[in-house]
């Protein structure tokens, strides 16, 4: 059985996403990954996106955002 995908977002850095994935871009085309653990970028700065590279920790992004727990 195939884990089940996990996203977190880390304070002020990317989005880590492990278990079962595919990563696709706006036009359907698939990226290759041959991780079970990947870092999506969340502050648009990386020099490799939609993977984080940690320019996050360089240009001091801040993410104020949480979950919302759904009523």
């Amino acid at each position: 059985m195939t884990e089940p995908t996990k996203i977190t977002a880390l304070d002020n850095g990317p989005f880590l996403v492990s278990g079962s994935f595919v990563i696709r871009d706006g036009t359907g085309q698939a990226y290759r990954c041959d991780r079970s653990q990947i870092a999506l970028c969340r502050c648009g700065r990386s020099s490799g996106n939609p993977f984080c590279d940690g320019t996050h920790a360089k240009v001091g992004f801040s993410a104020t955002e949480r979950a919302v727990p759904q009523a």
